[in-house]
Order: structure tokens, then sequence, then C-alpha cells
């Protein structure tokens, strides 16, 4: 078998069956055009090295039956690459924070060295992200390989690039509102401002709801910071069996949460005009926290470690940790699910108002 059957029979392995016998004729008759061109022009035959330089100037087997093929040729292509590094960005920004909260809280309540927790948490980060790259990288493939193109690609306004901006320093208000609203513009994250247009903060809650429900279910392996991990026992109480117990029990309300969560971002992207229909939402979502707080504080196995009966008890208990100077962790609890629970029904309040009005002061201001 001489080169040239070779050569061929490398690439018509790689072509459909329909197409197979025309494309290996027509890149037959191309050889051979190549070698009599060469072969006149040096006036003898050519040597088996000269053959092997001429297939290689035509291309490698495989790089030739891709140019046949219908699909494009590549991964993640340049009109979509940008959205996708950005994704993958943001995605990463989240899973970091998530690692490093999970890093202090396991050193707060001791169960293991400062040390040993960064270097979980750089394990986790690294895994967590191969993963979540992982995933962008497929989601992707798909969409490249779409007949149409999706409307964010096709039909964006400027009025939506508030979410581009992100960047300067953080702050743990604008990242928690990052997180709820997806408010991530470089001017609110630096003053507190909420800049960003219905349609950026939708996008951005979206994101950040995502890697949230992927670390919850487990496809995010962030070392050593599940849920039933984040605890160790102090002054007797097992916090870590506490936590897995609530996981356990509530691991599909709370799937179930930031599905509908994700949904529901991504309709009002959609719609960024509803201001009823997000406050609908809102008003949903801040009843379904408190709810979560009211329960953690009454009746999870949390509750009897934060559960105190009167505003009296709570007061004595918060003005005894700022007088002593120590934060035992049940405190912290108690302060921290009593909050929850007032944030979400300051959420319903707002929700309600700006249902009845159909107004939200909360839009960037038209120009």
């Amino acid at each position: 078998m001489d080169l040239i059957d070779r050569y061929l029979n490398a690439v018509a392995a790689q072509l459909p069956q329909s197409q197979r016998a025309d494309i290996v004729a027509e890149l037959r008759d191309l050889i051979l055009n190549r070698f009599e061109e060469k072969e006149e022009a040096l006036g003898r035959p050519l040597t088996e090295a000269e053959q092997e330089e001429i297939l290689r100037d035509i291309g490698h087997p495989l790089a030739v039956a891709a140019r046949y093929g219908s699909g494009p040729q590549h991964v993640v292509g340049p009109e979509l690459f940008p959205w996708w590094m950005f994704g993958v960005r943001a995605g990463l920004i989240v899973i970091a924070v998530i690692a490093v909260l999970g890093a202090f809280v396991r050193t707060i309540v001791g169960d293991i060295e400062l040390g040993q927790a960064l270097g979980q948490a750089i394990a986790g980060v690294f895994n967590s992200g191969v993963t979540l790259i992982g995933f962008a990288t497929i989601a992707a493939f798909f969409i490249e390989r779409q007949k149409e193109k999706p409307r964010f690609l096709r039909e964006w306004r400027v009025k939506d690039l508030g979410l581009f901006e992100f960047g300067g320093s953080l702050n743990a208000e604008a990242m928690s509102r990052g997180l709820q609203e997806g408010d991530w513009s470089a001017k609110s994250v630096r003053t507190g401002k909420r800049r960003a247009s219905p349609t950026a903060r939708a996008l951005g809650s979206a994101v950040g709801w995502g890697v949230v429900l992927l670390w919850w279910v487990g496809w995010l392996p962030l070392t050593h910071t599940t849920p039933a991990d984040l605890g160790a026992v102090v002054n007797g109480v097992d916090f870590g069996r506490i936590l897995a117990e609530m996981h356990d029990l509530l691991y599909w309300p709370v799937t179930a949460f930031l599905l509908v969560r994700i949904a529901f971002d991504l309709t009002r992207a959609l719609h960024p005009k509803g201001v009823r229909f997000t406050a609908l939402g809102d008003i949903g979502f801040g009843v379904a926290e408190a709810a979560l707080f009211a329960w953690v504080w009454l009746y999870s196995p949390m509750s009897p470690v934060v559960f105190v009966p009167d505003v009296e008890t709570f007061v004595d208990r918060v003005r005894e940790m700022f007088q002593s100077g120590w934060w035992p962790l049940p405190t912290i609890l108690m302060l921290c699910v009593a909050f929850g629970f007032i944030v979400g029904v300051f959420k319903v309040i707002g929700a309600l108002g700006r249902l009845i009005t159909g107004k939200d002061d909360r839009l960037p201001k038209e120009d």
C-alpha cells in the first residue's frame, strides 16, 4: 500500500459513510495533481520523503476530514467565548466565597487548624472550579450547535450592561445583594447603590443561585465544606450532627427553592419591566425565607441551641455576650437566625409596596 492509499484510508475513517467515496475521490485527484506538478518541476519521480512533505502540506487526516464536517469546528467559538469566560469567573468568585466562609466557620468552632482549613479550601476551590468549567463548556458546546443563537447574544441592550461592570473592592453588603438580586455592577460594589438594570440583576442572581444549587446537591465538590461538615462538638453540643440532620431534612425543600428561584430569575430577565411579577416572586421568596428561619428557631434540630422564650431573655444573652467579651457560638447562631427572619419579613413588606404601587425605586432612571 503506497503513501496515498494509507493517507486516504486515514481520512476516510473520519468521514460519514454517505460522503466517504466522493470526498476520497476528490482528495485523490488533488494529491495526484500535486505530485505531478512537483515531478514536472523537478524533472524526476518524487522520493517518499517528498511525497510525505506534500501530504503534510495538505494537512493531517483529522484536520482534512474536519473540513468536510457540517458543524462548527470548535467547542466554544469567538462570539460565545467572552460569555463563557464571564460566567466561569462569576462562578469561581461564588465558589471561592463559599470555600473561605467554610474554612472560617470550621476554624471558629475549633474543628481544624487555620492552615489546614485554608489548604482544604484551596483544594476544594480547585476541584469545584474544574467541575464548573466542565459544566460551562458542555453548555457552550450545545449552544454553539444550535441553528439560532440564544436571545442574550442577539438582542442585548446597553441598559443591561451594568452586570458586566463587576470590579473594584468588594464589601459584605454588595456581596449579599449580588447573590440575592444579581446587582454586581462596579459602582454598586463600591458604594452600595443599586445601578444595575433589572435584566442584569436577574441574570447575575441566576448565576449566583445556580452555583449555590450545584454546591447544595454535591455537584461542586468543595472539600470539607458540605453543610453537614460545617460543625464540630463545642461545649458538649455536636454541631456537626445537628447540621447533618438539618441538611437531610432540608435537602429537597431547599433544592426545590433554588430551582424555582433560578427559573424565576431567568423569567424576569426576559420580562425586565414586570415590576408586579417581580414583586410577587419576592413576596413568595421572602415568606419562604422567613418560614425557614422560624422553623430553625422553633422546630429544627438547631432549636434547642438558638431558641429563647421571650424578648427579655434574648436581650440578656446579647448583653452578656458584649459585656463579657466572649462570643459563644449559640448566641451568634441565635442572632443569625433572628436576623434572617427579620430580613425575610422586611423583604415581604418591601415587595408588597411594589406590588401595590407598580413602581420600583431600585430601577435605573431613564436618560
